[in-house]
């Protein structure tokens, strides 16, 4: 990763040209000699904090070209006076290389890292099967691009007794404790799918599980520790999708070019949170129509936003683009379209799942 990988505005790029061409400007025209050599020293210490290496080096040459030409000019050429200007221009552009080269190496140890983190959630967090029946199946998980930590997203798809079961949980927290309290929900969730009648059944059961791991931590997590989701079944003939809502940013469903929020009006409490008295919220149901795609999300994909600070509303943005024929045209739309959105990194990790009902 070099320092230019970030994608920075057009008149960022042009800054360091303008300090060059500015401060070689104040030298000619000041009364005094050499008062732009700050603007100087700026340009190349900009172009070697947010460009590449080679823009850095064309700076780097230009300061010190331009230097040579004042005191060739100025007649200080060979004076101890126009020597030092030089060995002071040259030492500027040595210190702008050197820059450019810390955030390039910083730059590559926090890709590494991200590498890394992306790899362990995908070994706890394996792809759902691309086909259930009358069903085809596509998901994304998508690490944050300014944290390093690993995330609490997490996804599952399964075929049981009962229909297809689904699963899109957002553990609180980050690093290993929320991989350890993913990995402990997805395998509870693919233990109970098969034989827990009713989602508030199994929502139960998952409950009870994270609980129990919640015991075995400190008091401050399991005092702030939760985790929301969605479950979902979907009939076996494909028609009908149960879900219950436990504090989840609700799903959508998409039908042409039409988008349509499942909100089920008052969600429930998040998991691992049953401890405050609340009654869980009861399921509700909605057509599936063949050709239709349940699309389903966490809030990193809800909660980003653009420069003006406004939320992305998958509802808005996306309507009007289908119709999609497969959940992966879907998944792929839906993280292109929130790249354009945010215009810049992530504050925070992102997962999809997408299901359709196929013709």
């Amino acid at each position: 990763m070099d320092a230019s990988s970030t994608e920075w505005p057009r008149y960022a790029l042009s800054a360091p040209a303008l300090l060059v061409l500015g401060g070689t400007l104040w030298n000619v025209l000041s009364p005094r000699e050499y008062w732009g050599d700050p603007m100087l020293a700026a340009a190349v210490v900009v172009a070697g904090a947010l460009f590449s290496l080679g823009y850095t080096l064309a700076t780097a040459a230009a300061i010190v070209l331009a230097e040579l030409a004042l005191t060739i000019n100025d007649g200080y050429f060979g004076h101890p006076a126009g020597t030092l200007s030089l060995a002071n221009a040259v030492f500027t552009a040595l210190v702008g290389l050197g820059v450019n080269r810390v955030i390039a190496a910083h730059g590559r140890r926090l890709e590494a890292m991200r590498s890394v983190a992306e790899a362990a959630q995908r070994a706890v967090l394996p792809a759902p099967p691309s086909a259930v029946g009358p069903l085809a199946v596509a998901a994304v998980y998508k690490a944050a691009q300014i944290e390093t930590l690993i995330g609490g997203d997490a996804y599952a798809v399964q075929e049981t007794p009962y229909g297809t079961r689904l699963l899109i949980a957002d553990v609180r927290g980050k690093g290993l404790g929320a991989v350890g309290v993913v990995s402990v929900l997805l395998g509870t969730f693919r233990e109970a799918a098969d034989t827990v009648p009713g989602l508030a059944g199994l929502a139960g059961h998952l409950e009870r599980a994270l609980l129990r791991e919640a015991a075995r931590r400190e008091e401050d997590v399991r005092l702030e520790g939760f985790v929301t989701a969605v479950l979902g079944e979907i009939t076996p003939d494909g028609d009908r999708v149960r879900l219950l809502n436990c504090g989840h940013p609700f799903p959508y469903l998409l039908e042409g070019g039409r988008v349509t929020p499942l909100d089920p009006g008052e969600p429930g409490l998040p998991l691992a949170m049953s401890v405050l008295g609340v009654p869980q919220a009861e399921p509700k149901d909605w057509p599936f129509p063949a050709g239709a795609t349940l699309l389903l999300v966490t809030d990193g994909v809800t909660e980003a936003r653009n420069r003006s600070g406004t939320f992305y509303d998958p509802a808005v943005r996306i309507a009007g683009r289908g119709p999609f024929r497969r959940p992966e045209e879907v998944v792929a739309a839906l993280v292109s379209d929130v790249g354009q959105w945010t215009g810049g990194p992530r504050d925070d990790d992102m997962a999809m799942l997408a299901i359709t009902r196929l013709r």
